[in-house]
Order: structure tokens, then sequence, then C-alpha cells
């Protein structure tokens, strides 16, 4: 199979860095009175909970007794002064909306640049490295703006390709990216240069990657999708016996009480999840959701200077809480490993590749790198791989950045987690 033959283009935008942000009800678009939107509802038993449903068509059955639904403002109102019902949750399902930054250069170059970029060889910690390996067996499940799975260094990674956006959940084999954030992510994980070995490497080539579209287009999506696909990854990792990571490079600044209980459910059913710690930085307490929460590993971005002898984080990552420095221990709102995230190279769903930089981007360094380790240690589970991922960043300390100080710190964690 041959590259496909382009002619090289660059072009100047503004691109997502995402952290796309779930807006609060305040903050969302008013609501025309037959206009219908989202609603979370929970009932205090089955029983309760098949009686509203078969006034409202579910979209998704997100717990034992919760469903989400669309419905209108005068069949929502009618709903929350139901009290025949039994229902304990009447509420309105968060929008996520992009926050956009930096520029970059988009390149449909027929070849990259650059196949080992600088935060591939940086967690590699060898200056020299010119290819990747690892990560054979473990899945990689990135719930983004979808990816271009027709990327020639990724095609051949690709295990599942599913889009959760759709009126018809859940649409199997169609995960198109028309963004390019979900692409550039997934390259920085797992991409493998391609069948010619002259394409862009990854962390964890060998992983198998689920390609979950959770966003839209423009960057936005609902929380009742994402805690969706948050479940159905847990649920596929089960029934099919796979160690699997959850890559989720979003987030906001309010706890989505949907997805932090998707969280929990993957996490307890022994999956990894990683997350963008945010860029709201450098001031404290900024740490985005569901990356603040303690059953994800919250991810800090680093950049390619050299600041008291070790990378610096970046001002515009999120910060923890200096409070909490020192103590080693991961608590709601902490920052847990820093990685690669400023100016990174990666695919792009134009076929080709682009830089753009983000707590987004480092976020995928440390999920290849999770699928690289657990791979090597199949009988790890989620818990002892996350140890074993603190011990390596413990061992590699960060001291450059606002906040970044010797040890646990809130600027960049517990450190650097890399390969070598």
């Amino acid at each position: 199979m041959k590259r496909s033959n382009k002619l090289f283009m660059s072009i100047l935008l503004t691109a997502s860095l995402v952290i796309p942000a779930y807006s609060s009800d305040a903050e969302a678009a008013p609501q025309v009175e037959n206009e219908k939107f989202r609603v979370y509802v929970e009932a205090v038993s089955k029983a309760a909970k098949n009686t509203v449903k078969s006034q409202h068509k579910p979209r998704w059955e997100l717990t034992e007794n919760g469903f989400s639904t669309e419905m209108n403002e005068k069949q929502f109102n009618a709903l929350q002064k139901n009290k025949n019902l039994k229902l304990t949750r009447v509420q309105k399902v968060s929008l996520d909306t992009a926050v956009r930054a930096s520029n970059s250069e988009v390149s449909a170059a027929e070849y990259p640049s650059q196949q080992t970029p600088w935060g591939i060889k940086a967690i590699y910690n060898n200056a020299n490295q010119t290819s990747t390996s690892g990560g054979q067996g473990i899945n990689i499940a990135v719930l983004d703006t979808g990816v271009n799975v027709n990327h020639y260094d990724l095609t051949n990674t690709v295990e599942q390709c599913k889009d959760f956006t759709r009126a018809t959940p859940i649409t199997n084999g169609t995960c198109n990216d028309a963004n390019g954030h979900g692409t550039h992510v997934a390259g920085s994980a797992l991409a493998d240069g391609g069948s010619d070995k002259a394409g862009v490497y990854g962390v964890a080539p060998d992983s198998d990657l689920w390609a979950y579209k959770v966003l839209g287009d423009n960057g936005s999506g609902y929380s009742d999708d994402i805690a969706a696909a948050i479940r159905h990854a847990a649920d596929q990792a089960a029934s099919t016996g796979t160690k699997t990571v959850i890559n989720m490079s979003l987030g906001s600044a309010g706890n989505d009480s949907l997805i932090s209980s998707a969280v929990s459910y993957a996490y307890s059913r022994g999956v990894l999840v990683v997350a963008a710690a945010g860029n709201s930085g450098y001031s404290q307490g900024t740490i985005g959701y569901p990356g603040a929460l303690t059953q994800a590993i919250a991810v800090a971005a680093l950049e390619n200077t050299q600041q008291n002898g070790t990378y610096r984080v970046a001002n515009f990552s999120s910060r923890g809480y200096a409070s909490t420095d020192g103590d080693y221990v991961i608590q709601q709102g902490d920052v847990e490993i820093s990685a690669p995230g400023a100016a990174i190279y990666s695919t792009w769903n134009n076929g080709g590749y682009n830089t753009i930089s983000g707590t987004s981007m480092a976020t995928p360094h440390v999920a290849g790198l999770a699928a690289k380790i657990w791979a090597q240690n199949p009988g790890w589970s989620n818990t002892q791989l996350r140890t074993n991922l603190q011990n390596r960043a413990k061992s590699v300390d960060i001291k450059g950045g606002y906040g970044a100080t010797t040890g646990d710190d809130y600027a960049s964690g517990f450190g650097f987690a890399r390969v070598n």
C-alpha cells in the first residue's frame, strides 16, 4: 500500500487545545418552548424508571434506575413537578463547549517532517529514538472528536470505531473526525509509522485503538454521550477480557455527576482512566474534570525547555493546590503526572500532520505509556499499574515552571513518568 500523493500545503488556524468545557445549566442557551434538549432522569426503582421510559424514549441507559432522553421545556417542567413517578433526579444534561487557543501549522504533506517528535524522545529518555514499540494486547480508548481511522499511521491500529453523538446511539464503524483534535491525540498514543514505517510514531504503537467519537466536529458534546462511552469502554473491556486505558483529553471546570459516576464505574471494572489536567494555569485550583477526580490520572503539560535542570511545566497547564504539596497522595483536584504537551507534532485528520499544544496533548503520552507497561505486566490490576506510573514519575522530578519544586508539587504532581 502506497501513501497517497498530496500537494504540500500549510495553513494558519486557531487550533483546539481543548479542554472542551462543560457549561452549567445557567450558561446554556435559552430553550425555545418546543425545542427539545437532553435530560437525565433517575427514579427510585426500576418500575418507576420504566414508567417514565414509556413516556420518553431513552437515549442512554446510564445507571440501573437512570437514563438520558430528550424533551421540551413543557415536558421537563411537568416531569419535575410530578410527585407520583417517584423520581430522585430530573436535570438538564450539560453541553461541552470547546476552549480554543494557540496558532498551529497544518501540513497535508505525504511524509512527516519528523517521525519521533520531541515528546516521544523525551518519554523514552532517548534523544536518538527513531521508532517505538509496545502495548500489544492493550486497548486505548480515545474519547474525543473522533479519529481519521484511514490515516496511514493509524489505520493498522484500529480495532473499534464508534460514534456516540448521533441521534441513534451507538453508530458502529463511524467515528469521523472533522476537527482534528482526536486524530492528533490518537497519534501521540499509538501511531505506528504506517506500513512503510516512514510515518509518525506514538508511545505504544502495538496497542489497539478504540476510537470513540463523543464530541462534535466543533469540539462540543453532551455529558451523557461521554458518560455512555466511558461505560461502554468498561463493558467492552470486561466482555473481551482485555486491559483497557481510557484517554480523555477533555474536561470542564465543573464536576458533572454523569461523567464522574461513569469514571467510578470504569475504574471499578479494572479500567485505567487518564485525563487532561486543563489549560487554565498557572493559578492554583484550576484542574478540570474529570481529571480532578481521584479515580482519574490528571496529566500536566511539559514544554521542551529546561529549567532548574528539568523540563518545565507550561504556563497554560492547570495547577492543583500548594496545600497538598509533598504528601504523594492523590486528592480531588491534584495533578498526578506530567508529560510532554507543548508544541506536540502528531497525526491530523487531513491525513497529514499538525503541531498543537495543551494538556490534551500530554494525556495520550501517559495513556500510551500505561499501555506499554501493562502489556509487559498483563497480570497487574489497574491500581497496580497506576502505582507503577507514580513510582516512575517520582524518579524524574520536575522543578521547572510556576509551582514546580522538589518532590510532589501542585504543578507537576509526582513528576515525569517515562519508559526508561
